[in-house]
């Protein structure tokens, strides 16, 4: 069930951090939990945002809306790696792994025991 999911902006994904942090909730409650100098009406139009590209869905409550995530965060991360792979790294997780590797962000424990990981698999 892998859908497209629409790129989001450094706020929305700000936004949608939080959201996911709390399982859904209100504006003044992602915004209390983003601690950021954010304006309430700037997050309020974000999570609007997060809605129209399907992130989030909204349910009534007396006046105001109660944010639910739409999307799952491993989704999220699985659509969002998929795309970061196939952008710079042709497609290739091998590729990316090695790029990690050479440029000293990965040691060589760690590659170790990402093979392990993958082997249980």
């Amino acid at each position: 069930n892998s859908k497209h999911l629409e790129k989001l902006t450094a706020q929305e994904e700000e936004a949608m951090q939080a959201i996911w942090k709390l399982n859904g909730g209100f504006v003044k409650d992602i915004l209390e939990e983003m601690r950021s100098d954010t304006p309430y009406t700037t997050l309020a139009s974000t999570i609007k945002n997060l809605e129209k590209k399907r992130y989030v869905a909204h349910e009534r409550h007396a006046n105001a809306n109660k944010y639910i995530p739409w999307i799952s965060q491993t989704e999220y991360k699985r659509s969002f790696m998929s795309g970061f792979v196939g952008e710079y790294f042709e497609n290739s997780y091998k590729n990316m792994v090695s790029f990690f590797a050479e440029e000293q962000k990965l040691k060589p424990e760690e590659l170790e025991e990402i093979l392990k990981i993958i082997n249980k698999k």
